[in-house]
C-alpha cells in the first residue's frame, strides 16, 4: 500500500486561520508530523492520528531533515493519509523541497496544502498593509539565517531592493541586522516594527526605527516574531496617503 503524502500549512499562529481544506484533511489524518509551532488545537484536528513532532527551533535540539524525508516516505508505505504539518504556508521557509524532492523520488503521490504566511499575519495584526499606493509597490521576504553547511546570502541587497520587508528567524540577531542596514544606506529613522506570536492573543508589537532595532535585546522576545521594515510602517506616512487618496477619489466623483 502507498499512502498520500499532505504538506499542510497550519497559518501564522491562531488555529482557526487553517484553511478548511487543511482542517478536512488533518481530520482524516492517520499520522502527522508536525513542526514546533504548530498550536495545539490545530493539532487536536487530527482526531483519530498518531502524532509526531519534527520542529525546528533556534539553538534548541531540533530534528534532522533527513530524519524527516524518511520518516515521510515510510508512513506513506503504511498509512494512506500523512500529514505533514507545518507553521505559515508550507512553500515559504520551510524546506518543503526537499521533502518534496525524498517524496517524488520514492514516487509518493503527495498534494500541497497552502496557509496564511506569518508576514500576512503581522500584517494583519499591526493593521498596516505591506503595500500602498503611493508608497509601496514592492515587498520581499528574505531571512538572514544560515543552515549549517550553507552559503551566507546577500539578504541586505534584496530590503534595500524593496519598498516593504519582511524578516523571518530574525529577532534573535536583530541587532546585527540594523548594523547591517544602516552601513549599506538605509537610513536611520526607517520605521520598524517587531511582532511576536502575530495573531495569537498574548501577540506583542513594537514599535521602533532601524537605529532602535539594536535595543532588541531589551525586549525579553520569547516566542516567535517577524521583522517589518519600511515607510508603510510610518502611520502618519500612510494616513497622508490615505487621505490623498480619498481627496482624489472625491474630486473625481465630482467632475464625473
Amino acid at each position: 500500500m502507498k499512502g498520500k503524502v499532505y504538506l499542510i500549512g497550519a497559518g501564522p499562529g491562531a488555529p482557526d486561520l487553517i484553511t478548511v481544506r487543511g482542517a478536512e484533511i488533518l481530520k482524516r489524518a492517520d499520522i502527522v508530523f508536525f513542526d514546533a509551532l504548530v498550536h495545539p488545537d490545530t493539532l487536536a484536528l487530527a482526531i483519530n492520528a498518531k502524532k509526531i513532532a519534527v520542529g525546528k527551533r533556534c539553538s534548541r535540539i531540533s530534528t534532522d531533515q533527513r530524519f524527516i524525508n524518511r520518516n515521510l516516505v515510510e508512513a506513506a508505505h503504511k498509512y494512506r493519509v500523512v500529514v505533514r504539518l507545518k507553521g505559515g504556508d508550507p512553500m515559504l521557509f520551510a524546506r518543503a523541497q526537499e521533502e518534496i524532492a525524498s517524496l517524488k523520488m520514492a514516487g509518493i503521490e503527495y498534494q500541497i496544502v497552502p496557509g496564511v504566511t506569518a508576514a500576512l499575519g503581522a500584517s494583519a495584526e499591526v493593521g498596516i498593509s505591506l503595500t500602498c499606493r503611493g508608497l509601496s509597490r514592492s515587498v520581499v521576504f528574505v531571512t538572514p539565517r544560515v543552515g549549517n553547511g550553507e552559503d551566507a546570502t546577500d539578504w541586505a541587497k534584496s530590503v534595500l531592493a524593496a519598498d516593504t520587508a519582511v524578516l523571518y528567524m530574525a529577532a534573535g540577531q536583530a541587532a546585527e541586522i540594523s548594523a547591517i542596514l544602516l552601513s549599506q544606506g538605509l537610513p536611520a529613522a526607517t520605521p520598524v516594527v517587531v511582532v511576536e506570536k502575530a495573531t495569537l492573543p498574548e501577540s506583542r508589537q513594537i514599535q521602533t526605527t532601524l537605529s532602535g532595532l539594536s535595543e532588541a535585546g531589551q525586549w525579553n522576545l520569547q516566542g516567535p516574531a517577524l521583522i517589518l521594515i519600511g515607510e508603510v510602517f510610518h502611520e502618519s506616512a500612510v494616513a497622508q496617503i490615505s487621505i490623498e487618496t480619498l481627496l482624489r477619489a472625491a474630486k473625481a466623483a465630482s467632475v464625473g
